[in-house]
């Protein structure tokens, strides 16, 4: 046994191929710092013999036996040789790593140990004892740590062996939270360089130093971290956090998704993220809207989000029945900032229903909803159907799809007979009808499709009467097989990636398919049965076909249904079948090897209606709702399947006319029925649809007025209560009656309050009666009695909860002394810090009238001890402006009566009230014109339908009207003072109804001065001045010339302009241009061009009879310079396009077919204008070979360079020339611009990335268009560049850029770049390869590759007349196929050649009686899919009676056999050494 034990300097040179002499000593010796102890144990045979050995004497004499060196060049062998350099064996070499380069600092550390170790050096041959070995290799672990030490010391001297790509240690973590938390993400990542971190939200990078209020970054000691605060539902996204270094980058993506919680925002709804509460108020709200099929139809309202902050926009979300719409062309939404709209184009009856607009902002959401009603359009026929709705597709495959509709609400005058279905194919406008006899159901299969093409579908009804117009077509659907629908929704994996995909060949190829299973009758109907199966596990490669065949119950004769055309979809559906009768299905499949056995039979099944009509609905139920509306219940259809909806009717009492109240079916049993007629007295009944057809109507309900449920009490207090949700309070009670007044509701439920229901009972000894209807007066009560009351609201969703009962009240007449409470409290004018509190007096003013009013207010936190008088005097009239308010605070307001016996109890307090000033909130202004007409004016852009302005006088109905004049148009208001005096002094109000107290007020006093605030304006009349809608502004025209223009608002025909430049009045001439439109108000003024002198200011006066007017502009300095610079250059322009010149100039593209191309657009060119091309100032003549790549085609001018080169790089120059003028465009085509482009398009046509095998080893390769000799392609393998070697090469081949990996192993997957330079950042084609498919290519060098591995001859000489036979032995997995070929072409088994091969492994050729014509070339090919591989010999047959001709057939076998086994020789040395064992 041979032990040879190496100490170096750094553990891991043990597996160094080679030990260097780094240094010789003084005496001329290479000193290695190498121990060898060598330990020979004699056995029966030696290792190496002796004469390998050879012995040296050292300086010293010391006798060494030293194993004898092999030249430097000469290659490593694997072969065992005897003396006479005879191979005796092979020996498999260890595996060894590569070899690592050693860099300076290391050598010159190894060599300081060197020096110490020179006479360390020595072979010794002795034999160790167990104790000896066991301590020496406890010193060699030692040294082993001591040598890491030094190793981890020459990394620092050497950082250049420390650099490495980045990598993440800890990968930063995806997290769900609250909105409003803050979230931090963390990442741990290592690299040297230090790499640079940077962070992603969807692939956008993250400042956080601009938004230091959202991110904040952090990076200390290798952990970086990304904070984001106050999350909420935008930040819901994929952050990717990217490493950067110069060995390459590395990222890592988590996911953040915010959920909303109660928690998240403050119960006020405080948004921490803006500092702001959120306040969205909808305006302008749209009603229940009626519109018929093919109309358009606009739905709108004016959202305010109060404050307004820079940059927030809230969320905007239309829905339909509860459900999101999205924009189609049916459907387009529209958000300005400040108004939200929905148009529905070409309505139809699919659109109907309820339809809400929800505003969502940081504090909450807002919303409104409508109803919308789509009414059929006129039928072409009078008595015909009107048109289906709801066309659906179902079920799609490859040559058939369940088309499916809902029934319409209208039959026509006789009931619907049936339905024809129509089909398009998309693209074209060709209707085809899909069924010849009408279908009642309404459900149908169409057959017959064409894979792959898109069909939509329309359905038209027919009664005796005609046919219907087409409903709405349906969603495009493409007739394929599902699996591949699905993969096309999903879309393509991945890009642009080169990702590879194997498969192997399908061995069912060829093999009849097996049958189908699960054979089910999906639907059955008076019309048609629908088959579905599932396919076959055993279909073959190239897919299957189907044949169905039926057979009548109690026959055993099959019937094939689709013989001249088998279906590809496992559904179908059979017609012409005799209804009532019993048939069996089965299904067969097909190919091209055959057709494979009958499946199951489905057993009987009778041919008939599966789905029954729906039962008739439950007798409906009409309540009063609205003037116009009327709320209808009733209950459900029993035993009912598949129920599509209802369909309501009503009809007038004394008609016998049904008129639909929904054209499309709901599914609730709860509808209020619009757009009725008040007053008149109705009828309802109600009908179920399901996809079988209509069921009977139910009975009529009841007669039921159409009117509001209850009048409202013109008392309700317009604010929310800060207390309860109703305060129900006695106004007044006499001996048989009493007057009660409440708060509303603090919620309307998203729809107005349209009356309330009052309950009253009777209180006995502490037990109450039963609840019994009132109105607001309750009368007919009984004097010293007890009552208690309650309140519901209504709106048009229904009717709410009853309030809480009130406190007990006694009927009984008062005979306090002091006033009752006032009511009828209402704010208007409320601002940031006044707001101006009006109410009625009280119904009950005790003994004596009432004589004046407190006013009290507090803040809504506070409590009852918070109530404080906003005055100290009596207030005589029955308002008040309250002033000193804390704008952003919420107030609650009571007033209190006075009499002279004293102050009675406070009203129902209202609020709470939030001052501050309502978004777009406007003031009444005062307008003078020039006949000194004082008029007040008043503006509201929130106007609904049915808002008025209405004026009033110290906020009291004006009583005399003639000293006023009110003119309204649109969105303004004006009040013209007839002829102004005293009498008109006063506070002047104008309040908008049908808003949300939209109100202003101007006070009018004799010398402008009061004590109160606000607005006011003096009697003594001034001249006015002319307003201007636009100040002087300044713009460039055609040939540089300049417009001064100004526009006033209005002005008279007397008006006159003075145009002033500088102080001096300036006059029309050859430098100025005047002109003042007066039916626009527009004055303008133009100049040429500008000069030096035309510095300074200009000004327009304006004179209109008392009114005057003026507006300037000053152009000096840089301004002006750079505006006179703009208009020269304007006048140049202009005067360059008169002849002909270039609209684009000169400029070069790369086609997709990689040709330079120099382009540029002409203008205004005639036939006789020259076009001349030159090239570094050298003319292009009409005979020069360039003159032939240059063309005109319209305005476009083109030089076609074509594959580019060195020697085309220059300056270009294209001259226009004639008689109106010249023009010239120069172009320098440098080699890097071009080159750059020209190598960006190159990588633009890299093509997938293809994985080719070869005997050694896979080559990856891709095409591109064109192949430039200066081309960099780089190729990176996990993001590190290749670097090329005898295994790992690559290359171009004409336009194919490759890779070759020879021999690959498991280290060879991953990630594969190909990197095209193109000056910037490069184009990367990045494809994987990996998985189990990709590495069988590796099994090439494997012994799975087949192989022909012995057993045959090199070469075979044979005597004429005998029988040959040669066996080889074949390896592979799978086992290969085996052939036999004589001269190339391939031999078949027959009485002259025995071809067998047995058990998989071994393959034999005989040969009866070979002749001299069975001389040649034999081969054993074997096959599989790793590879193929041929064992050749030669067979020469001699006749031995030709002595010669036998000695020139010896000398050449044997000259042959040598020539084969030299080759054989060479791809031993060159195959690897497992590969080269399995060939011994």
């Amino acid at each position: 046994m041979l032990f040879i034990e190496l100490f170096l300097c750094q553990f891991k040179s043990l597996q160094k191929k080679e030990l260097y002499c780094d240094q010789p000593d003084h005496s001329g010796h290479c000193v290695l710092f190498v121990l060898i102890v060598v330990s020979v144990q004699t056995h029966s045979g030696a290792l190496f013999p002796q004469s390998l050995k050879a012995v040296v004497k050292t300086e010293k004499g010391q006798e060494v036996v030293e194993l004898s060196p092999l030249p430097k060049r000469a290659k490593r062998t694997y072969l065992a040789m005897d003396t006479d350099k005879e191979v005796i064996g092979y020996v498999i070499p260890v595996f060894r790593d590569d070899v690592t380069e050693e860099g300076i600092s290391y050598v010159a550390m190894r060599n300081l140990f060197v020096r110490e170790a020179r006479e360390a050096m020595e072979v010794k041959v002795e034999k160790k004892t167990r104790t000896t070995h066991i301590r020496e290799s406890a010193e060699r672990v030692e040294l082993g740590k001591t040598m890491e030490e030094w190793s981890e010391f020459r990394k620092k001297m050497n950082p250049d062996s420390l650099t490495h790509r980045p990598e993440f240690i800890v990968k930063p973590r995806g997290q769900t939270i609250w909105e409003g938390n803050t979230v931090k993400l963390h990442c741990t990542v290592a690299g040297w360089p230090k790499p640079r971190i940077a962070w992603y939200k969807n692939n956008v990078l993250i400042d956080a130093k601009a938004h230091p209020e959202k991110y904040t970054t952090e990076s200390n000691y290798n952990m970086h971290s990304l904070e984001i605060k106050n999350c909420d539902f935008l930040d819901t996204a994929q952050y990717c956090a990217s490493a950067l270094n110069i060995k390459g980058e590395v990222s890592s993506v988590a996911t953040i998704v915010p959920h909303v919680s109660c928690l998240s925002m403050c119960a006020d709804g405080y948004s921490p993220e803006h500092g702001v509460t959120f306040q969205t108020t909808i305006i302008d709200k749209f009603e229940v809207a009626f519109g018929h099929e093919g109309e358009t139809l606009s739905l709108g309202c004016t959202v305010i989000v109060y404050p307004t902050v820079k940059k927030y926009q809230p969320e905007v979300v239309w829905y339909r029945n509860s459900v999101p719409l999205k924009p189609s062309k049916w459907v387009h939404t529209h958000w300005s900032g400040e108004r939200a709209t929905l148009t529905l184009t070409h309505l139809n009856k699919e659109d109907e229903g309820m339809y809400t607009l929800r505003v969502n902002t940081k504090s909450g959401f807002d919303s409104y909803s409508a109803y919308v009603f789509v009414k059929d359009a006129d039928v072409e026929v009078e008595g015909a159907p009107v048109a289906p709705l709801d066309v659906r597709c179902h079920d799609a495959n490859k040559d058939y799809v369940v088309v499916t509709w809902k029934q319409p609400a209208v039959e026509g005058s006789s009931p619907i007979l049936g339905y024809y279905i129509d089909k398009c194919e998309v693209g074209t406008h060709h209707w085809a009808q899909c069924n010849e006899n009408p279908v009642k159901y309404a459900r149908f299969p169409v057959t017959g499709l064409v894979e792959g093409r898109s069909y939509i579908f329309r359905v038209r009804a027919f009664n005796q009467e005609g046919v219907s117009r087409p409903s709405r077509v349906s969603e495009p659907v493409i007739a394929m097989d599902p699996s591949d629908r699905a993969s096309l929704k999903a879309g393509p994996s991945a890009p642009f990636t080169g990702m590879i995909k194997f498969t192997e060949e399908d061995p069912t190829v060829g093999v009849i398919p097996g049958e189908p299973t699960d054979v089910v009758v999906t639907e059955a109907t008076k019309s048609y049965v629908v088959l579905a199966w599932k396919p076959p596990v055993q279909r073959g490669h190239e897919g299957v076909m189907y044949y169905i065949e039926k057979s009548v119950s109690g026959s055993d004769i099959w019937q094939r249904v689709n013989t001249g055309m088998p279906v590809k979809s496992p559904r179908f559906a059979l017609f012409d079948l005799a209804e009532g009768k019993s048939y069996s299905f089965r299904v067969r499949c097909s190919n091209s090897a055959g057709v494979g056995e009958p499946s199951a039979s489905t057993g009987d099944v009778t041919v008939g209606d599966i789905l029954d009509l729906p039962s008739a609905p439950g007798t409906p139920v009409a309540a009063r709702n609205t003037d116009t509306s009327v709320v209808v219940f009733w209950s459900a259809s029993k035993d009912v399947s598949h129920l599509v909806g209802y369909y309501i009717e009503c009809s007038e009492v004394g008609t016998d006319i049904w008129m639909p109240c929904n054209n499309k079916p709901i599914k609730q049993t709860r509808f209020v029925c619009h757009g009725l007629i008040t007053g008149v007295n109705y009828v309802f009944r109600v009908k179920a649809v399901n996809a079988a057809g209509y069921s009977l109507s139910s009975s009529q309900s009841d007669a039921v007025i159409v009117q509001a449920a209850i009048c409202k009490f013109p008392r309700v207090l317009l604010r929310h209560s800060s207390t309860h949700t109703y305060d129900v309070t006695m106004l007044e009670a006499v001996k048989d009656y009493m007057i009660l007044s409440w708060n509303p509701p603090a919620h309307d439920g998203g729809a107005d309050i349209r009356g309330y229901f009052v309950d009253y009972r009777t209180v006995k000894g502490g037990v109450a009666g039963k609840w019994h209807e009132m109105n607001h007066k309750a009368e007919d009560l009984k004097e010293n009695v007890f009552y208690q009351f309650q309140v519901r609201a209504m709106n048009m969703a229904g009717v709410s909860e009853a309030s809480l009962p009130s406190g007990r009240l006694e009927c009984k007449e008062w005979t306090i002394t002091v006033p009752g409470p006032p009511v009828g409290l209402h704010v208007l004018e409320v601002r940031d810090t006044s707001a101006v509190i009006l109410w009625e007096p009280p119904v009950f003013d005790g003994r004596t009238p009432v004589n004046g009013y407190y006013l009290d207010l507090k803040f809504e936190s506070a409590g009852e001890e918070g109530w404080k008088a906003a005055h100290e005097k009596v207030n005589q009239v029955k308002y008040m402006k309250v002033t000193g308010l804390e704008a952003g605070a919420s107030y609650v307001f009571r007033v209190r009566a006075q009499n002279l016996a004293g102050v009675g109890n406070p009203s129902v307090p209202i609020g709470p009230i939030l001052a501050q000033s309502r978004p777009g909130t406007k003031e009444i202004y005062v307008d003078v014109d020039d006949d000194g007409v004082i008029s007040m004016v008043f503006e509201c852009a929130d106007l609904k339908a049915g808002s008025e302005f209405v004026w009033s006088k110290n906020y009291q109905a004006m009583a005399d009207t003639s000293r006023i004049t009110i003119v309204t148009e649109k969105g303004k208001s004006r009040a013209i003072f007839n002829s102004p005096s005293l009498e008109d002094l006063g506070t002047y109000s104008c309040v908008v109804t049908n808003t949300d107290g939209i109100s202003s007020s101007y006070t009018l006093t004799e010398e402008g001065e009061s004590k109160q605030s606000g607005p006011r304006l003096s009697l003594t009349w001034c001249f006015p001045v002319i307003p201007f809608k636009n100040e002087m502004a300044m713009e460039l025209l055609e040939k540089g010339r300049v417009r001064f223009w100004t526009q006033v608002e209005k002005c008279t025909a007397d008006c006159q302009v003075e145009y002033v430049f500088n102080d001096v009045i300036i006059t029309q001439g050859k430098k100025y241009t005047m002109n003042f439109d007066k039916s626009t108000g527009i004055i303008e003024m133009f100049m040429d061009s500008l000069e030096v002198t035309d510095e300074g200011t200009f000004t327009f006066n304006l004179v209109d009879g008392k009114a005057k007017g003026a507006t300037s502009l000053v152009l000096i300095g840089d301004e002006f310079r750079e505006l006179q610079k703009k208009s020269e250059f304007e006048r140049a322009e202009w005067v360059r396009k008169q002849g002909p010149h270039f609209v684009e100039y000169l400029d070069f593209t790369v086609t997709p077919e990689c040709d330079v191309l120099l382009k540029c657009k002409i203008g205004n060119v005639k036939a006789e204008t020259e076009i001349t091309w030159s090239k570094d100032c050298i003319e292009i003549a009409d005979d020069d070979e360039d003159a032939k790549k240059i063309e005109k085609k319209d305005g476009d001018l083109t030089f076609n360079i074509g594959k580019i080169s060195k020697h085309d790089a220059g300056v270009y120059e294209v001259f226009l020339k004639d008689d109106r003028g010249k023009d010239s465009s120069i172009f320098k085509l440098t080699d890097a611009a071009v080159m750059n482009e020209l190598f960006r398009v190159i990588g633009e046509s890299v093509t997938v990335t293809l994985v080719i095998s070869t005997e050694h080893g896979i080559i990856l390769q891709s095409v591109v268009t064109y192949h430039h000799e200066d081309l960099r392609v780089g190729w990176l393998h996990k993001d590190a560049k290749i670097s090329a070697s005898e295994r790992v090469k690559a290359g171009v081949t004409g336009e194919q850029l490759w890779l070759k990996i020879n021999e690959p192993t498991e280290k060879d997957k991953g990630k594969y770049a190909m990197d095209i330079f193109d000056g910037k950042d490069g184009v990367k084609r990045v494809f994987e390869l990996s998985g189990k498919a990709a590495f069988t290519l590796s099994s090439i060098s494997s012994s799975d590759r087949a192989r022909v591995i012995g057993g045959l001859p090199d070469v075979v000489a044979i005597q004429e007349g005998k029988s040959l036979n040669l066996t080889g032995n074949v390896w592979g997995e799978p086992v290969p196929e085996v052939s036999w070929t004589k001269n190339e072409k391939q031999l078949l088994s027959d009485d002259h050649y025995s071809l067998k091969f047995e058990h998989g492994k071994f393959a034999s050729i005989t040969i009866a009686a070979v002749t001299t014509t069975d001389s040649g070339k034999y081969a054993l090919v074997v096959k599989n899919k790793y590879g193929t591989e041929a064992g050749e010999f030669t067979v020469s047959v001699y006749n031995p009676e030709d002595d010669e001709n036998w000695k020139k057939i010896k000398q050449t076998l044997v000259t042959l056999a040598l020539n084969q086994t030299d080759e054989k020789n060479k791809k031993i040395k060159n195959n690897n050494p497992e590969a080269t064992q399995c060939e011994k």
